[in-house]
């Protein structure tokens, strides 16, 4: 029996296609062990979102053939979409297998290992120019407590900064029987919450012929009615796809969590025309305020590059402002990084390291007393939390979990209370990311 030993960077859509490829090595026989020496095959799906996530697939291809030089190391995903032919040529590598290939996983390491050399030449495709949806599945989520589902591949939007479209290709979306079918299994086996994900989830479907033709809005009232799943959150939304239909109607939908991710970039019209985002400041705080209409205090969550080139400081000051009316939740910012091949990265009036490192420091600060103050808005509110694992706060031990908005809870430590719902009221702040749940 071999040993397989598997290790994720990148998105949520890769942690399931690592998820995927390692229940398709255990369905044929393979040993799942540990990413650290004894391996035969290490597979390493990788991340091209930035230079630095491409520096980062790199040193893992380089240690896991420096801790096994006899092992066969593979390298998926999105780097070798980028970089494929550079990977090719690396010592460290055995195998490269692109995106919409992983499915072959097994087929291509038994061709390898029987040296059937003339099977390795498709395992990275032209990935622009398809429209197959790779039809990878599981039927369950290691050791997490709920099911991130992946529905939709690819992307059309071609921001300025982002090399995601020539890594993943074009918009593919999963059929609906399929993701509803996939679901039922894993709600038959005692997950409770499904997170719908996708490289651009909005685009959910339109792909599909028109006589097929459903939305993302379509697909959510699907899963809804599988009786088993109690909370439906969705991955990254697109700001564009909040209308007010679409707000009402999920709010309707009582599964489904107030909790929204909206991808914002950036506060200035200015800055988002040179990123190619395709809405102004305006159009994203009525696409906020149509969800705060329709929910009850709802968790908006959002991203924010700082540094993209050509930002100036009135720009950047136009931004931070926008933000401190928004009220987000959380924000992830980002120091803008230049990805080669994209067409920011030879856009004039790059911004200096210490100038993005100042302004994500501004940011982050104002993200603190923002997150910190929306939940200090949930005190005193009874809510329903997903437990998930043990965690020690001054030497007392907890369970923490999740509400429903995302705001992380806990209750003290009870054995067999992993997976399950616990109501409460949220009591204190425990520390400045945690609440206490008084049940």
């Amino acid at each position: 029996m071999r040993k397989a030993a598997l290790h994720n960077l990148g998105c949520k859509v890769n942690s399931y296609e690592t998820e995927a490829m390692q229940q398709l090595l255990e369905n044929a026989g393979y040993e799942i062990v540990p990413f650290t020496e004894g391996a035969d095959v290490y597979i390493i799906n990788t991340c091209s979102v930035t230079n630095i996530a491409d520096r980062k697939s790199r040193q893992m291809l380089h240690r896991a053939k420096k801790m096994n030089p006899g092992a066969v190391v593979v390298a998926a995903g999105c780097y070798v979409q980028a970089a494929g032919e550079e990977l090719k040529k690396d010592e460290a590598v055995d195998l490269v297998i692109g995106n919409n290939k992983k499915t072959d996983l097994v087929t291509i390491l038994e061709d390898y290992f029987s040296q059937n050399q003339e099977a390795e030449e498709d395992t990275v495709i032209d990935i622009g120019h398809t429209a197959e949806y790779e039809n990878l599945s599981i039927s369950r989520i290691g050791d997490h407590t709920r099911a991130f589902i992946k529905v939709q591949d690819g992307c059309n939007q071609f921001c300025s900064y982002c090399i995601i479209p020539y890594t993943r290709g074009r918009v593919r979306s999963r059929k609906p029987e399929e993701v509803v079918e996939e679901i039922r299994r894993l709600a038959a086996i005692g997950y409770e919450e499904a997170v719908l994900t996708g490289i651009h989830l909005s685009s959910y479907g339109m792909d599909f012929p028109m006589e097929e033709r459903i939305s993302l809005l379509d697909l959510i009232i699907k899963v809804h009615e599988i009786p088993q799943i109690r909370r439906i959150r969705l991955g990254s939304l697109e700001p564009r796809i909040i209308t007010e239909e679409f707000a009402d109607t999920l709010a309707g939908l009582k599964k489904v969590c107030p909790h929204f991710h909206l991808s914002l970039q950036s506060g200035c019209d200015a800055t988002l025309k040179r990123m190619n985002r395709k809405y102004t400041a305006t159009e994203y705080l009525k696409g906020c305020e149509l969800l705060r209409k329709a929910f009850k205090n709802p968790a908006i969550t959002t991203d924010i590059i700082v540094g993209f080139p050509g930002e100036t400081k009135e720009e950047f000051e136009t931004t931070r402002e926008y933000l401190k009316k928004l009220q987000f939740y959380e924000m992830h910012v980002f120091k803008y990084s230049v990805r080669n091949g994209t067409r920011a990265a030879d856009m004039p009036d790059q911004i200096p390291e210490s100038v993005k490192s100042e302004r994500s420091s501004e940011l982050l600060a104002l993200e603190q007393e923002m997150s910190l103050s929306y939940r200090r808005s949930h005190l005193g509110t009874e809510t329903e939390v997903l437990m998930e694992e043990e965690y020690e706060v001054d030497g007392t031990r907890y369970m923490i979990g999740h509400t429903r908005e995302y705001i992380k809870a806990a209750v003290p430590f009870e054995k067999g209370i992993k997976g399950t719902m616990v109501t409460g009221t949220l009591w204190k702040m425990l520390t400045n990311d945690i609440v206490f749940l008084k049940h």
